[in-house]
């Protein structure tokens, strides 16, 4: 039996997460989880992948407003649009509608990046699903609705590294939204086919294949080294990159807390 220890969202896409004691969960994943997203003047997404200094950009949300905050920059306060003006986005393969939330937004996110951009929000009426072996319900998060790993993986990986002499790395490079303890073996996550968590079943979608984000040193928004990357090329390497962490859709809605139970129900034959 396993047990939630973190839950994260990450309310615009790239940006700091927020630690939860609970959260509702829905089709598309924790409650306004990748709810926004920064697009750039061609209406493509932007994450720590090319910005890496995002990773400080802390928002959060009010009675019908965003808050956002960043070193060195003024904090500001929007309030939300949720049914406006709607811009032609691109999210890796996917192209659809989002809701612009107008020039205030813009104007904060264009002068800490550096260059015009916009801040949208997911419509009222999306629909996207996961390119998983299911076919989950996914907002704007890169493909899936919840990303989850498992304590002793997060071990596991950090035994390596420290023994080729190197720091050991905190989760948060790897932006999880579920983190669980008491799953003894590592990379449990790559086994489960069906959990609960709290009142939510899920179901499992695919493994995380690794993109540069867990080099970015979250603390302060640089690219810190070739880690974890260079470890994992050498024992979790797999077509298209290297995997750490399961991704999952919703299959049934509900509440999940820090502390809930993790119980599988059925696994990898």
């Amino acid at each position: 039996m396993g047990r939630v220890v973190e839950l994260i969202r990450y309310i615009v896409k790239g940006c700091a997460g927020e630690s939860l004691q609970r959260s509702a969960v829905g089709p598309m994943g924790l409650a306004e989880d990748r709810l926004f997203m920064v697009v750039d003047r061609n209406g493509k997404f932007i994450t720590q992948r090319t910005k890496a200094k995002m990773a400080v950009v802390r928002p959060t949300l009010g009675d019908g407003t965003i808050k956002l905050a960043a070193p060195g920059f003024d904090d500001a306060e929007f309030d939300v649009v949720h049914d406006g003006d709607q811009l032609e986005v691109l999210l890796h393969k996917w192209t659809g509608k989002a809701v612009d939330q107008g020039a205030g937004p813009a104007e904060w996110f264009s002068r800490f990046m550096g260059e015009p951009v916009r801040l949208v929000r997911v419509p009222p009426d999306l629909e996207r699903h996961s390119n998983g072996v299911l076919g989950g319900q996914v907002g704007f998060a890169d493909a899936d609705a919840m990303h989850v790993i498992g304590e002793s993986s997060l071990a596991d990986l950090n035994d390596r590294i420290t023994g080729k002499g190197e720091p050991a790395l905190p989760m948060n490079r790897f932006r999880p939204n579920v983190v669980v303890s008491g799953w003894d073996e590592p990379y449990t996550e790559d086994r489960v086919r069906t959990m609960t968590l709290g009142t939510v079943e899920a179901g499992w979608e695919k493994q995380a294949i690794r993109c540069v984000v867990p080099t970015v040193d979250q603390a302060i928004g640089q690219k810190a080294g070739h880690e974890p990357t260079k470890t994992l090329a050498g024992y979790r390497r797999v077509e298209g990159g290297v995997t750490f962490g399961a991704k999952f859709a919703v299959l049934t809605a509900g509440e999940l807390a820090v502390g809930d139970p993790v119980s599988v129900t059925s696994w990898l034959d």
